[in-house]
Order: C-alpha cells, then sequence, then structure tokens
C-alpha cells in the first residue's frame, strides 16, 4: 500500500467512523463478557458542541475504547436532555419572532412547535461528536422525553407520592421571572453585587414622629405588612404597640417586637414584607401579618404597586426613590454590596415568591448517597478534594422543589376533581386517576372530563436524576436483561459544577430504587479556560469552535492536545498550541510509519547484535511504561497515561528504537529485526488508539491485512509481563555515552557519516550489553575499554568513567582546536581570579549569607575543574 506523504486527516476520519458503524463495534448486548458501562451526561436536546463538551467526552471515549481492547463488553449510552427552561424559552422566542403569544396557544399546540424545534435541532450535538470520534452505542440514543423515559419519570413520582415523600405546599421558592417558573435552591447563584441601601422614614401614626428603615428594595413597600424591633432595644421602647404607615401607599401597619432583629444592622428597625423574603414570611407566619404580593410573573409591579402597576421592578426602584425624595421620605442613600440570587439557565435576578408547589422530602432519602461516598468509599470521587463539596450540599440538604410551570416536559400527574387544595389524586394516568378519585371520594359518578391534571412540568432534573436506570429500562422493568446486565455502571465523567444537580441525585435514585450505586467512579472534569483563566463564553468571544479546530488540527491532534493538560478536576488553560503540539505527534507517528515501510526487507542477511540487544530493550521499555499507564488510569490520572504514551512513542520508539534498528544508508534490514519492530509499532498502536483512534486505526491496516474481526478497535490491550528494569537502568548509562560522543561531535565538526574510534577506562562497571548499540549510534569504528587515560584524544566523563575519542584521520583542525582551547583557559582563569577575589575579601565573607558563600565556592571549585580538563585536553593535543 502506497503511503501519503502527509496525514490526511479529513478523509482518513470520515473513512474509519463510517468502517466502525459499518461494523456495528460501538453496539453492545449482554453475553458472558463482563460489561464495562458509561452513560454519557446527556447535553441539552437543542445544543451545540463547545470546548466542555470536547473535553468530557472525549475521556469518555478514552476509557470505553480501552475497555473494549481489554475484553470488556464495552456499552457507552449517548442521548440528550429535553432541557425544560432553556429549550421552552427558545421556542418562546422563536413563536414570538413570528408574532404568536405563548399563552395564546394550548398546552397542546405549544407542545407541537416545541417537539417541532426538537425534531429540527435536537440531535445536532450527537452528529458533531461522531466527528471527535466518540464510539457511542448509537442504537441505545436516549432523550429524557421519549415515550418509556417519561413514563418512567411518572411512575418515580408516583411511587415516591405514595411512599409519603412528595407533597404539595405553599411555600416561599426561588422564582425566575424571566422563565416565569420556580427554581430549586441548587439553581440559583448568590453573586456579590454593588447596589444602594436606602434609608426610608415611616410615620409613626398619631404622631408627627418617624422611624427610619434600611432597605436595598424600595419598591418592596407596597408588600409591607409590620415594622418589627428588637424588644431588647432601648431606642424603641416608646414605639411599641404603636402603628406605622408605609409611605406612598399609606398603609397603616403594626409595630411588632422579635428578638429575630439585628440590632447593629442598618437602624435597628425591620420592613417585613411576608410575601417577598424567605425570613420575613417566617416572621409574618409567627405574628400572623397578612400577606401583601405586589409582583406579577414577570417581576413587574400589580395593582398593589399603585401608579408603577406594569412597570419592572428595576425601573421602579430608581423611580421610587425619586419620589420618596420628593416626599421627604427618603433620609438618604449608602453604597452597599449585597450578594444576589441569580438563575442559573437565565441570569436573571430571582424573586422570592409564595407558591403552591412540589416537594420532595431528601432528610432520608439522602442517608445512603452520604454513606456511599463518604463513609464506605462504594463510590469515589476523582479528584478525592470534591467530598468535601459533597459533604457540605448533602448534609445541608433541603427539600427539594420538583415542580416547573413549563409545558416543555414531563406534566406532573397529580389530577384535581374539585375545588379544594386537597382535592386531588396522584397516578400514572387518567383511567387509574379516576379509580382513586372515585374511592377517595365515594362519588362513582365522576368521569375522566371532571378531572383536570396539574398544569406544571417537572424539574428536569427529576428526570436526569434516572438516567443510568431510565436508559436499561430499569424503573419500568428492574428485572430486564438490559438493566440487570449493564447496572450499575462503571464511570461516569462530568464537571464538577453539576456535582450536586445530577451526580449527587442520581447516587440518591439509585439507593432509593435498587439498593445499589448507579456507578462506582465519578471522573470529574475542569473547566476548560482561555490562557488568562477567563471560562470561555460565547459573550466573551474566546471559545473556539470545536468542529473548526478538528478541521484545522484533525481530530486525533485535538484530542491529544485536549488531554495532555487535562488532570482531573482542574482547570485547563486552553491555547491551540496544544492541538498543534497534538498534530504534531500525528505527524510524528505517521513519519515513524513511512520508515520503517520504506526499509527493504532481507530474509538472508543475520541480526546485527545492536537490533537485538535494541529489540530486548524497548521490550522492556514498554512493558516499564504499561505498569505506569496502567497505575494513572487506576487512579484516573488519564493525561499521566497519555504524557507516559506520548514519551514511549516519541522519545523512546521513534527518536532511540527506530535509530537502534535502522539500517545503513541503501542497504536492507533483516527479517527477524523487521518483524519485531511490526509487533512493537502495533503494540504503541494500541496503546494509542484510545486517544487516537482514527490515526491508529488506519496504520494498523496499512502494516498488515485485517479482516473486520482484526480490526484494532476490537484487538486487544497489550498484556503486563515481567521485565528487567537492570536492562533499562544500564541502557541510560548508554545513552549518556552516546550523548556524550555527539556532544564531542558536534563540538568539533566531526561528521557523523565519519567513524571514530573509542577508548573507555570503566571506573563504574556499566554493563557492556550495550557497546554495539554505542557503536552503531557514535558510529565507532573500535571500541576498546583501558586502564590508563589516552593522551592526544579528546574526552568526556559519564559519572566516574572517562571516554576518550583519539584524534586521528584529520577529524579536527590541531591547531584551531589548540587555540580554542587557550581562550577558555584565559577565559576560566580571570573568572577564577574575580572568584577568588570574593572569598579572600574578609568582609564579603563575614557578611555574606551562608547560601551565598557556599554558591561562590561551589563556582571556585568548578572553574579549577575546568581549569586542570582544559589543561589536560591542551597535553593531549601536543
Amino acid at each position: 500500500m502506497t503511503i501519503s506523504a502527509q496525514f490526511d486527516a479529513k478523509t482518513i476520519e470520515n473513512k474509519w467512523y463510517e468502517y466502525w458503524m459499518k461494523n456495528n463495534y460501538f453496539h453492545s448486548e449482554p453475553d458472558q463478557r463482563t460489561p464495562y458501562t458509561i452513560v454519557i451526561p446527556p447535553p441539552n436536546v437543542t445544543g451545540v458542541l463547545h470546548m466542555g463538551h470536547m473535553l468530557n467526552n472525549t475521556i469518555q471515549d478514552v476509557l470505553i475504547r480501552r475497555a473494549r481492547l481489554k475484553g470488556f463488553n464495552a456499552c457507552w449510552v449517548p442521548g440528550t436532555d429535553h432541557a425544560s427552561i432553556a429549550t421552552e424559552a427558545k421556542v418562546v422566542a422563536k413563536l414570538k419572532a413570528e408574532g404568536i403569544n405563548k399563552n395564546d396557544l394550548t398546552r397542546e399546540e405549544f407542545l407541537k412547535h416545541a417537539w417541532e424545534w426538537t425534531d429540527k435541532y435536537g440531535g445536532t450535538i450527537l452528529e458533531q461528536l461522531k466527528r471527535l470520534g466518540a464510539s457511542c452505542d448509537w442504537e441505545r440514543t436516549k432523550f429524557t422525553m421519549d415515550p418509556d423515559m417519561s413514563a418512567a419519570v411518572i411512575k418515580s413520582f408516583v411511587d415516591l407520592y405514595n411512599k409519603g415523600l412528595i407533597y404539595r405546599g405553599y411555600r416561599m421558592v426561588n422564582w425566575d421571572p424571566e422563565a416565569k417558573t420556580t427554581l430549586s435552591d441548587e439553581e440559583v447563584i448568590y453573586e456579590e453585587q454593588q447596589g444602594k441601601l436606602f434609608f426610608l422614614k415611616y410615620k409613626i401614626e398619631g404622631s408627627e414622629d418617624f422611624l427610619t428603615i434600611a432597605t436595598t428594595r424600595p419598591e418592596t413597600i407596597f408588600g409591607d405588612t409590620a415594622i418589627c424591633i428588637n424588644p431588647n432595644d432601648e431606642r424603641f421602647t416608646h414605639l411599641k404597640g404603636k402603628s406605622a404607615i408605609v409611605p406612598i401607599c399609606g398603609r397603616v401597619i403594626p409595630i411588632i417586637e422579635d428578638e429575630y432583629v439585628d440590632v447593629e444592622f442598618g437602624t435597628g428597625c425591620l420592613k417585613v414584607t411576608p410575601a417577598h423574603d424567605m425570613n420575613d414570611k417566617t416572621l409574618g407566619e409567627k405574628h400572623n401579618l397578612e400577606i401583601v404580593d405586589i409582583f406579577n410573573e414577570d417581576a413587574t409591579l400589580n395593582s398593589f404597586g399603585l401608579h408603577y402597576q406594569g412597570k419592572d421592578r428595576f425601573v421602579v426602584r430608581t423611580e421610587i426613590a425619586k419620589e420618596l425624595e420628593e416626599i421627604g421620605a427618603l433620609a438618604k442613600t449608602e453604597i452597599h454590596l449585597n450578594k444576589v440570587g441569580t438563575s442559573e439557565r437565565t441570569k436573571a435576578v430571582i424573586e422570592p415568591r409564595l407558591s403552591d408547589q412540589w416537594f420532595l422530602k431528601m432528610e432520608d432519602l439522602v442517608k445512603p448517597a452520604i454513606k456511599s461516598v463518604l463513609q464506605t468509599g462504594e463510590i469515589k470521587l476523582h479528584p478525592k478534594r470534591f467530598e468535601n463539596t459533597y459533604a457540605h450540599w448533602l448534609n445541608n440538604i433541603r427539600d427539594w422543589n420538583i415542580s416547573r410551570q413549563l409545558w416543555w416536559g414531563q406534566q406532573i400527574p397529580a389530577y384535581y376533581y374539585g375545588d379544594g387544595k386537597e382535592d386531588f389524586v396522584v397516578a400514572e394516568n387518567i383511567e387509574d386517576a379516576l379509580t382513586l378519585a372515585r374511592e377517595k371520594t365515594s362519588n362513582l359518578k365522576l368521569e375522566t372530563k371532571d378531572l383536570k391534571q396539574d398544569v406544571d412540568a417537572l424539574d428536569t432534573w427529576f428526570s436526569s436524576w434516572l438516567w443510568p436506570m431510565s436508559v436499561f429500562g430499569g424503573i419500568m422493568d428492574p428485572e430486564s436483561e438490559d438493566f440487570k446486565y449493564y447496572y450499575p455502571t462503571n464511570d461516569l465523567v462530568t464537571g464538577p459544577d453539576i456535582l450536586f444537580f445530577w451526580v449527587a441525585r442520581m447516587i440518591i435514585a439509585g439507593y432509593e430504587y435498587t439498593g445499589e450505586k448507579p456507578f462506582t467512579n465519578v471522573y470529574l472534569t475542569g473547566l476548560v479556560r482561555d490562557k488568562q483563566r477567563r471560562k470561555m463564553s460565547k459573550s466573551l468571544g474566546n471559545s473556539p469552535d470545536p468542529l473548526d479546530l478538528i478541521e484545522k488540527f484533525g481530530a486525533d491532534g485535538v484530542r491529544v492536545g485536549l488531554l495532555l493538560s487535562a488532570s482531573a478536576g482542574n482547570d485547563i488553560m486552553f491555547d491551540e498550541e496544544l492541538c498543534l503540539q497534538g498534530k504534531s505527534f500525528t505527524n510524528k507517528i505517521w513519519n515513524a510509519l513511512k520508515l520503517i515501510k520504506g526499509w527493504e526487507v532481507s530474509e538472508t542477511i543475520p541480526q546485527p547484535e545492536s537490533s537485538k540487544v535494541a529489540i530486548e530493550w524497548y521490550e522492556a521499555k514498554l512493558q516499564q511504561a504499561l505498569v505506569e499507564i496502567e497505575d494513572n488510569f487506576e487512579k484516573y490520572r488519564i493525561s499521566d497515561s497519555l504524557m507516559a504514551i506520548y514519551k514511549l512513542v516519541w522519545d523512546d520508539f521513534c527518536a532511540l528504537f527506530l535509530e537502534m534498528i535502522k539500517p545503513a544508508y541503501q542497504q536492507p534490514i533483516d527479517s527477524v529485526t523487521f518483524a519485531k519492530a511490526i509487533e512493537m509499532l502495533e503494540s504503541n498502536l494500541k496503546l494509542l488508539h484510545p486517544f487516537m483512534p482514527f490515526l491508529t486505526e488506519e496504520i494498523w491496516h496499512i502494516i498488515g491485512e485485517r479482516t473486520p474481526e482484526e480490526a484494532l478497535i476490537v484487538s486487544t490491550w497489550p498484556e503486563l509481563k515481567p521485565f528487567d528494569a537492570k536492562l533499562i537502568a544500564d541502557f541510560e548509562n548508554s545513552i549518556e555515552v552516546i550523548s556524550g560522543i555527539r556532544t564531542i561531535r558536534k563540538e568539533k565538526n566531526i561528521a557523523m557519516k565519519d567513524s571514530i574510534e573509542l577508548k573507555a577506562i570503566n571506573s563504574e562497571k556499566f554493563s557492556t550489553y550495550f557497546d554495539s548499540v554505542i557503536t552503531k549510534l557514535g558510529n565507532i569504528s573500535a571500541f576498546e575499554y583501558v586502564s590508563e587515560k589516552v593522551d592526544g584524544a579528546l574526552s568526556f566523563r559519564v559519572k566516574s568513567n572517562e571516554y576518550f575519542i583519539p584524534i586521528s584521520g584529520g577529524n579536527i583542525n590541531i591547531e584551531e582546536e589548540v587555540a580554542k582551547l587557550n581562550a577558555e583557559l584565559v577565559y576560566t582563569q580571570g573568572f577564577l581570579k574575580s572568584v577568588q577575589a570574593k572569598l579572600s575579601n574578609e568582609k564579603f565573607v563575614a557578611g555574606a549569607p551562608e547560601k551565598v558563600l557556599a554558591n561562590e565556592k561551589q563556582k571556585e571549585a568548578d572553574a579549577l575543574a575546568k581549569i586542570a580538563t582544559i589543561e589536560q585536553s591542551l597535553a593531549g593535543l601536543k
């Protein structure tokens, strides 16, 4: 087969991915082998590939391809998440652009548009993953809104409700006014923002006195239903039992007492707005206060806002401050740093809001998840330091708000048959709901038309927390063959930002439904950042298009570039130079193939001793590297595994081994050495394949015709065997000798084509096993061990061994060399003189730090040694 001058990544990538798909290598079915299973963290169905996906899925592909080579029944399940908030927002925006208001549609009409959107854009990211080389079992692709997946979610909800773990409650929730839905506590990001503290005057009813209250949100005065003072605060004892008047709206509200008030903050008085603050709500319940909700669902003010009705809360904040100042009710303002809750999805500022929502009790559910990670180690986080974050979240867990005011998602399976808050039943379908409703009411005349299903959808995470089970049908049919075979899965690769959102919840669900862990290891990747350590984002314009990178550097080059710096849990400072390094590595391997395949092979010539020794060394070196590689994989140090392979292939195989066995110019190589070279190359390809699947499969088929059953993707990982560590150590000494010879050749301009003699005093008792390699790589015509120094020779040392290259055959110009050495001697003598002058200066010696003094003494010793060496060399040239 003719080998192209350059590695054509694009052609080769298309060719081999089609080949792998055609031969169904990615698909898995239960059999007698041990399974190795990964479930993909499902990206948003309408998403596109970004650098985080590239990193995450490259690591997963490395793990799954290695497992395949190790003989496991490897199964990597791909899929996408319906992403309620993000997808619904995109559909609403699309409809708005077409002049359609979501509120004018029925649920069914809206869902039709949502499915059209999903069918058009959904799955794009999975197709893009194929360009990366992802060897997912595409026949098992799942979507969290697939009928069977949705059925599992509904079944889970009903089961948990029947266990008394799900309840409906009127609670203060986090409201996203942009998405117009509630969020769980974990979906709120608290950011420090600079704002203002407004000091407002509230007139005391029946007097001209007033009290001043500090607030960051003056627009909420329309929801004030009390003012609270600390009963122990002597400043306000005269206000006990009195009332105050809210500025602008004129509402008369009681002044209550509670030790909750911090006498040190602000003015020591607190305005109480039970509808819009969690702590105020607690005070309101305790003191039986009125609840006044002043906001619409989009955070504009409602009719309680009087003349501000319909205006956005932040617009009102500016305008009301002006009005308060005009009426003399604004005492002053101050700059104030405040923690503000924002939506993880839309970035909108969250509004606390009282609402009827569905909650999942977490206190008992979370216990097995705490035990398995933090106590028994049944599930391991890599790196381990994330256990602290995990512990903090789970030990402080609150009930999970699982309902969302959205239509895109699984509709809550609660059916209402009356007007009361408790007039509902929970069932998997309306027929079962009707039966339950008739039983509950003893009203056999109820019909399905009398039932109304809850309009809200379930939190997307309530769907994806079942992912490792539901993708194998484990919720609907726990006895299914697939579920019993593939579950629990092995490894999960994801980002630490969803350690609680998804990872912890999957662990909770796994133990609740199966009594088993959902996976054994969690590999937490870092964030991909730019060279300035900034998080990559569209707004900053610092995130390259992954497909452009693949086009430019090839998929293998990008994979290597990303993984060389991707240690678990540590952020990656991405630079395209990394991908260039990956591409250079690709070219290095390709050139090694061209070199080997360019040799003429002879069946008759004997194997040189240097080649025999080289093969023994490289076999040992490969086994030594394999031990390191396996150890790194065990510890989930994927980057370190790749680096060990990189050094083995680039330094040991390409730079050394091929040089050691390379035949002389226009001479053939013996067949025994050539066969071993191919065998070693094949071993390298197996190690490289998980990281560089396209290049390695191409070379695998170039070096030998293979049937589909013999493809590299389904070959076998190299076997660990005992190796001679002393052989490797001995070779290191030989490499230093070769390096010494080449240094002298370079310094004295002795061409490699010109053979030279070498003599050595073997004081260190170095092994002579590699002398044939030294002879070949140094182009030595004669190698002799001697007992005394050789006069008239250039020399160098390796440890206490001394090596001599006799000057003969006009290899160097003696006059030039003498002049050069004399110049070097004069310079070194001058340097020594300056150092000794310092050391003879008593003031310097007395005042210099010990480290500085030791450094100067070392300079003196080095200079003396160098002068002796130069003088010895000069003597030898005379």
